[in-house]
């Protein structure tokens, strides 16, 4: 299934051992001054031990101006090379090669982060900051810098150089008529890109050469695959390697990280189209299992395959792959790995609380864990304590693993999650857990059991606030309401009260399945704890639908039979709204009795108040058994 991806390829000077590449992500694991860490070495030498070809650092700046990130890599002065030289000595050692992708921000550089106002083709603002253009000597200066970054590069020894074209950065501006409306030479949208090609290759003659391009910018007014085709076509392709196809601008990011819901290798049939230059051809957007990237493959679309989230979530993705099993999956939630990025905390992954992350040491000996609940806390747990040698008993109330995590995987916007828990099942039977289901944990269980640590992982309980009339049958727990859905009349609407991140999802999945909705919740912004990366599809449907109703800053206040009473801006008034009340107000954490003679309990999950299914998983991998 997977002979293809596992084959070698030349591509340039160097021979990638198979068709994976792990390509620029960017992290925050780097210094305030671009400098290699060694959480950023341990991270890379991770990806290349667990069979990347071919392992890139990120979007690394050439100039302080051209930063985007708190903690971003810099190749832009010297004393970033012993990091970097240290950094390609443990990827190599592992038989991968190194890249690094070169880059500057342009006008979606962030002077809070920089320090320096941003700079462009052309003055066109950018979140209502307007950026300095660029003078004829500036862009003489920029293109000098791209030049001297890829000779550190090339001392440091890294293997692959990558031009970064695309994703609305600098290069990417002077290229898209949105951006570049000089009237000099650089009017010219490929003028800028070919001098940075002329000077890398006279700095770094012996390095391969990648050239990232958005296919499409996914905006009006932006560059379609025709055009971006048609201004290859006038590049000095003879200087390049490779292309590395990807889409997207910062006005359109969904397509530079798809979210779950988006099909896998949705932008192969993009990438086959630069077949016509004849040069190698790499392509990304959610290639998450062998399958996808195989398919890509067969299909001729594409030569390699750019893994970047799925090897965020297993380092040893290529090699698991290869070997035919199933990887700890990504589930496309772009919570971690992206919406994380743009807070400039180093990011994480929801699926995988041990990345970039040191796992501590279990505890000598080994002992009984019963894990009272089959959620994904619980899960994590268990299989902690497995991998930790201790004999492990999960305990389920109901006949499935999963808990709310399987009722969030049955949304339209999280049908990625099921795979997750297809995870789980399978290490619970690989590490030989006993999986008891329809179970309830009680103190009589555990006292058959004896446990010397019980994790009590039970969830919790929607929370109702004491408002007139809250337990009328009309009214729901969100939660309780997707587990079994009532028949709705043709004059019912579905009232979700509560914008959070439950909230917006159920409302997204009931105005999905053709039903009238409106949500109101006290919020001032729909599923704040969310990012947009994380909602903006979600978000983008729900405010389009003419069946749904939204009331932001808005609280209930009360109930009758065919009525809400609301308050919005110091006033109160009803509305006449029919049908099932979904409560969306978060959670109590649920306690069960586990008797007197547990010498240790440990309460993960809702159970201890997480918030979020991340913050669950974090806290089960934390436990140290």
């Amino acid at each position: 299934m997977t002979a293809l991806l596992g084959t070698p390829l030349r591509v340039g000077r160097h021979q990638l051992r198979n068709r994976v590449v792990s390509p620029p992500m960017e992290r925050n694991y780097g210094t305030a001054d671009g400098r290699i860490t060694g959480r950023y070495i341990e991270y890379l030498r991770a990806r290349a031990t667990g069979g990347a070809a071919l392992v890139f650092t990120e979007a690394t700046y050439v100039r302080p101006d051209g930063r985007g990130r708190a903690r971003q890599l810099g190749a832009h002065a010297d004393h970033v090379v012993p990091g970097l030289r240290s950094l390609a000595g443990a990827v190599h050692a592992e038989g991968a090669l190194l890249g690094v992708e070169l880059n500057h921000a342009g006008r979606v550089a962030d002077p809070a982060v920089s320090g320096f106002q941003p700079v462009a083709p052309s003055p066109v603002p950018f979140r209502d900051r307007r950026p300095r253009e660029l003078t004829t000597g500036d862009i003489g200066d920029i293109v000098a810098a791209f030049g001297a970054a890829a000779r550190r590069c090339a001392a440091a020894g890294v293997d692959v150089l990558e031009i970064h074209g695309a994703h609305g950065y600098l290069i990417h501006q002077f290229l898209s008529p949105r951006t570049n409306r000089r009237t000099d030479r650089y009017a010219d949208p490929v003028l800028f890109l070919t001098e940075i090609l002329r000077r890398i290759r006279r700095a770094a003659p012996e390095t391969t050469l990648f050239l990232r391009l958005s296919a499409f910018e996914g905006v009006p007014g932006g560059l379609d695959t025709d055009a971006t085709l048609a201004l290859a076509r006038r590049m000095p392709l003879d200087l390049i390697d490779a292309f590395d196809i990807s889409a997207g601008c910062y006005e359109a990011g969904e397509w530079i990280v798809q979210p779950g819901e988006v099909h896998r290798g949705v932008l192969a049939p993009h990438a086959a189209r630069f077949r016509e230059f004849g040069k190698p051809v790499g392509v990304a957007g959610r290639i998450t299992t062998g399958e996808a990237a195989e398919d890509i493959l067969l299909s001729d679309a594409a030569d390699f395959v750019a893994v970047g989230r799925a090897q965020h979530a297993d380092p040893a993705w290529t090699n698991t792959t290869l070997g035919g099993r199933a990887p700890r999956p990504c589930i496309g939630c772009n919570q971690g790995c992206i919406d994380e990025l743009h807070t400039q905390h180093p990011i994480w992954c929801l699926a995988n609380p041990a990345t970039g992350h040191v796992v501590a040491a279990p505890l000598p000996g080994r002992r009984r864990v019963v894990v009272a609940g089959a959620g994904v806390a619980g899960l994590e747990a268990a299989r902690t304590a497995a991998l930790a040698g201790h004999d492990v008993v999960v305990l389920e109330a109901q006949a499935e693993i999963g808990g709310q995590f399987r009722l969030a995987a049955a949304l339209p916007s999280k049908l990625e999650f099921g795979r997750l828990l297809d995870w789980y099942a399978a290490e619970l039977s690989r590490l030989d857990i006993d999986l008891r289901l329809s179970t309830v944990a009680d103190a009589t269980v555990m006292s058959q059991l004896a446990p010397d640590i019980v994790v009590l992982a039970v969830g919790g309980t929607g929370l109702r606030p004491a408002i007139p009339c809250i337990e009328r049958p009309r009214v729901a727990d969100v939660r309780e309401w997707l587990s079994r859905p009532r028949p709705l009349g043709d004059d019912d609407m579905l009232t979700v009260w509560g914008a959070d991140r439950a909230g917006v999802a159920a409302a997204d999945a009931a105005a999905t399945a053709g039903r009238r909705v409106l949500l109101l919740g006290a919020e001032r912004e729909l599923a704040p704890a969310a990012g947009p990366r994380e909602k903006v599809l979600p978000v983008r449907r729900l405010t389009g639908n003419p069946r749904v109703e939204i009331r932001l800053d808005t609280t209930l206040e009360g109930i009758d039979d065919e009525r809400l009473l609301i308050g919005h801006a110091g006033e109160r008034r009803w509305l006449d709204v029919r049908g099932p009340v979904l409560v969306s107000q978060g959670t109590l954490p649920r306690t069960i009795d586990v008797g007197r003679s547990v010498r240790r309990t440990i309460a993960v999950g809702e159970a201890a108040q997480a918030e979020s299914a991340a913050e669950a998983l974090r806290q089960a991998a934390a436990i140290v058994f």
